[in-house]
This record gives C-alpha cells, sequence and structure tokens, in this order.
C-alpha cells in the first residue's frame, strides 16, 4: 500500500501529516482548511508528477489517505477534484481513483509545470527549456521590433536597467523576467502574453539556475542590450538573432557548469 508519511532523500522521518498538522494549527476557520487543501494538493501533485506514485497505479481507499496525511476526507476530496482537474488522476468505479498516464496530463499548468521543474534532472530540464524557448522568444522578439510602442519601450529599458543595477542573483532573476515579459507583451499578442503566466516558474528556475552558477550572474547583460537595441530601433532580424544568443549562452553556461559536477 501506497504511504503518504514519508519524504525523499533520508527525510522519510519528516512524515507529511506533522506538515500538513502544524499548518492547520497555525491558522483558523476557512482559511487554515483552504492552506490545508493546497498543501494536499501540492504533496500528492508533486509525488505524481515526480514519480513516487507511479501511473496507473490506484491509490488507496479515501479514508487510508485522509488518516495517513492527516487531513479531513472533505479536504481530501476537494484536493482530488483539483487534481483530476490538472490531468493527474481519475476516479472510476469498483476501480478507485488512480494515478493517470502522463500524456494526459495539463503540461502546461502552473502546478504541474512547477512540479515537473521541480523534479526533473537538471539536463533534461535545461535542454527542454531551452528548446521550448529557442521556439518562442526569438520570434516575439523580432515581433516586439516590429510593434513595440514607446510605452512598451521604455518597460524594457526600466527591466535592463534593473538588470543592470541588480545587487545579487536574485534581483537579477526579477529583473530578468520582467525583461522578457515585457518582450512578450510588446508583440501585441495577448495569446503570447499568457502564455508567459504559464511559463513564468519555469523560466523563473531557469533564469535562477543560470544566475547562479555563473562566475558573474551579469554575464548575459550584453546580449540582453543588443535585444533592447535591436527593438528600440525596430530591426526584427536583429532582434531575433540577439534574442537566440541570449538562450544559447544561457543554455551554454548551465552545461558548462554540469559538465565541471558544479550542477546536479
Amino acid at each position: 500500500m501506497t504511504s503518504f508519511r514519508g519524504g525523499k532523500d533520508g527525510d522519510a522521518t519528516r512524515p507529511i501529516r506533522s506538515v500538513l498538522s502544524r499548518r492547520v494549527r497555525s491558522g483558523a476557520g476557512p482559511l487554515a482548511a483552504r492552506n490545508l487543501h493546497g498543501h494536499v494538493v501540492q504533496a500528492l501533485g508533486l509525488r505524481i508528477v515526480g514519480g513516487e506514485l507511479k501511473q496507473g497505479e490506484v491509490l488507496p481507499p479515501e479514508a487510508t489517505m485522509a488518516d495517513d496525511m492527516d487531513v479531513s476526507r472533505t479536504s481530501l476530496r476537494e484536493a482530488m477534484k483539483v487534481l483530476s482537474a490538472k490531468g493527474l488522476v481519475e476516479a472510476r468505479p469498483k476501480v478507485g481513483t488512480r494515478v493517470r498516464d502522463a500524456r494526459f496530463w495539463n503540461q502546461l499548468d502552473a502546478d504541474v509545470l512547477a512540479w515537473r521543474c521541480s523534479a526533473m534532472p537538471t539536463a533534461d530540464f535545461v535542454q527542454k527549456l531551452s528548446e521550448m524557448r529557442e521556439i518562442i522568444e526569438p520570434a516575439a522578439a523580432a515581433s516586439a521590433a516590429r510593434h513595440r510602442t514607446a510605452v512598451q519601450l521604455k518597460r524594457m529599458q526600466d527591466a535592463f536597467d534593473a538588470m543592470e543595477a541588480a545587487p545579487d542573483p536574485e534581483a537579477w532573476t526579477s529583473a530578468d523576467l520582467d525583461f522578457h515579459e515585457a518582450i512578450l507583451a510588446a508583440t501585441g499578442n495577448e495569446l503570447l502574453v499568457s502564455l508567459f503566466s504559464v511559463i513564468e516558474t519555469a523560466l523563473s528556475s531557469y533564469f535562477t539556475m543560470s544566475a547562479h552558477t555563473a562566475a558573474n550572474f551579469k554575464y548575459s547583460l550584453p546580449q540582453h542590450r543588443a535585444v533592447l537595441l535591436a527593438i528600440k530601433d525596430k530591426q526584427p532580424v536583429a532582434a531575433q538573432k540577439a534574442m537566440l544568443k541570449v538562450i544559447a549562452d544561457t543554455r551554454e553556461n548551465l552545461s558548462k557548469k554540469r559538465r565541471s559536477g558544479k550542477t546536479s
């Protein structure tokens, strides 16, 4: 029977139920219930996406799971509804609730994407995020160069200035995200803007990883400046090439650090 008490990497003595119980005791009323429901979603979602709960596996009965996680059946049911909506589990009569195959998961759901980023090996994560960025961002930069307004350009400039002035990798990552979001916004394509809100968690992990593994976290500032200038001068081809250079340099930085054994 699947146990929900243990953790990973030697953390089996720290049960999920104790963590959840502390969070419930620290709150009160409906807010605490909502917090608990969210933590159940996070705990189970990460285990499913991370492979601890195998695809096709039938989960224990509701009463057993609720007792094991020290939550009410109501909280567990609400969590299961959320996981079902994300495509991770399904309930079948006479079978119970089971984990669905990954092909049914809503891979662009913000939570699912975050869980994948957390569970995915570094090399796989870097490869897939780089590939996604190469498909989307150079074309977005070219579009931004054609369509950007003065207000949108100022937003990019402000984000770039914040990158230049960033005192640490965390501030750099925040400004870097603002810069790339401003470019997508400048395309005038609301679908691309919505896409950023979906992949923001993955990009944040990607940018943070790159900043922390580089000898100088501002190493890509010149490449970002080239993107900004090309968009400012309304040069789509130059903007596209400059963005490809940004992505390639980030990928190379992470790959080089992996080869040297400094990242997992």
